[in-house]
């Protein structure tokens, strides 16, 4: 039996959960790999700007947050704001120099994002090995720069391997990391626990965890008609959970049906697996939870956001449409007729259904944390050597 004295790993990225989530699902299999190894010290942290995440995720898998300082610089303008966040980009320089060598770590796994670069930077300095995840298929500006010198690039979608032109020898097709808590959907007492009735299609509404203030509010004009046929788990985000609760009580204050209508700001990982478990349909935009949702194999309408770095997201999301998972609604197009439309198209044509959820089946990818995670166990330990 091998038993190593220690392994650190420095975790980084951040901005939104499509960064965060996905390092909580590596670092899950980490563990498991530094309990099942028997790695004496295993010690992983997490290098951001922010620790406006999930807290309880970060102690639960041991996981330490350093705060690191971050800029974000605008393309196309930004003016005085970008002036400013030069400063903050070369503080957090200074900071990740600092804290990344008292930790000293073997082995840096980024996610990408501007949070992230400060810590890049001191690991090429340090001539830390680093592995990068990359969950869009137009890649962000960190992560391209970052792959000329990274050990390995683990991609999502196999269309972003272009952008990482001579270094296909480093790529990986991975997929996107899922938490273990929400990979495997759940009926088992979800009825019950999110207030719904049984036999009535349910309709799955994400808008991200910081919500989605378009679709909120097409959805809140259409909710009088949805509750006719349908039931609505809609996680709204959050910051608009009270101005949003007063809109939809009020849309739907006569309404016979209005209990058929279950809003939430923010689902944690039971409250999510369980609505996998019973939804029909999800809409969602297009970022991460494109592979949650092929994972739980639900049919889905895609709604990208219109203007995202490199157009990311229109393209993710016709990406996943290709595969015959979803069908895609653009922001201008966004009308409550259409959607509704669209909603009774899958709905209620089985054929449509069927063929949608064999296709979400094929476009999944499992075991892309335990992939990454073995990855880093093995490129960490040879850095320790």
């Amino acid at each position: 039996m091998l038993i190593y004295t220690h392994m650190k790993i420095v975790f980084t990225g951040g901005g939104t959960g499509g960064h965060f989530f996905p390092i909580i699902a590596v670092a899950e299999q980490l563990n498991k790999i530094i309990d099942d190894d028997h790695i004496a010290e295993g010690k992983l942290y997490f290098f951001s700007d922010s620790d406006k995440f999930d807290k309880q995720a970060l102690v639960e898998n041991g996981i330490k947050f350093v705060k690191v300082s971050a800029g974000k610089k605008r393309v196309g303008g930004g003016g005085l704001r970008n002036f400013f966040d030069l400063f903050k980009i070369a503080f957090g320089v200074v900071q990740a120099v600092i804290k990344l060598f008292i930790v000293f770590p073997d082995l840096v796994f980024s996610k990408g994002g501007y949070a992230s670069f400060p810590t890049l930077v001191a690991a090429r300095l340090f001539r830390i090995p680093v592995i990068l995840h990359e969950s869009d298929s137009y890649p962000g500006r960190v992560n391209v720069w970052a792959g000329k010198f990274a050990k390995r690039i683990a991609i999502s979608y196999k269309e972003s391997a272009e952008f990482f032109p001579g270094q296909e020898n480093k790529i990986a097709y991975t997929g996107q990391p899922i938490r273990q808590e929400i990979s495997m959907p759940t009926r088992e007492g979800a009825y019950e626990f999110l207030g719904l009735e049984e036999g009535i299609p349910v309709i799955f509404i994400q808008g991200g965890s910081q919500g989605a203030y378009i679709i909120n509010y097409v959805v809140e004009e259409m909710l009088p008609k949805l509750v006719e046929k349908y039931q609505i788990i809609h996680q709204v985000g959050e910051m608009n959970l009270d101005q949003y609760k007063k809109m939809t009580d009020a849309a739907l204050i006569t309404n016979k049906n209005k209990g058929r209508y279950k809003q939430f700001g923010f689902l944690n990982p039971l409250a999510m697996k369980m609505s996998a478990g019973v939804a029909d349909l999800v809409i969602s935009r297009a970022g991460s939870s494109i592979f949650e949702i092929a994972e739980w194999k639900i049919p889905s309408i895609i709604i990208p956001i219109k203007k995202t770095n490199g157009d990311h997201q229109r393209k993710n999301a016709y990406n996943y449409a290709r595969s015959g998972s979803c069908v895609v609604v653009e922001e201008d197009n966004l009308q409550p007729n259409l959607l509704m439309s669209e909603i009774s198209r899958i709905l209620d044509d089985k054929k449509v259904y069927d063929e949608m959820v064999k296709s979400a089946s094929k476009f999944s990818t499992p075991a892309a944390s335990e992939k990454i995670a073995k990855e880093i166990v093995e490129i960490a330990l040879s850095h320790e050597k």
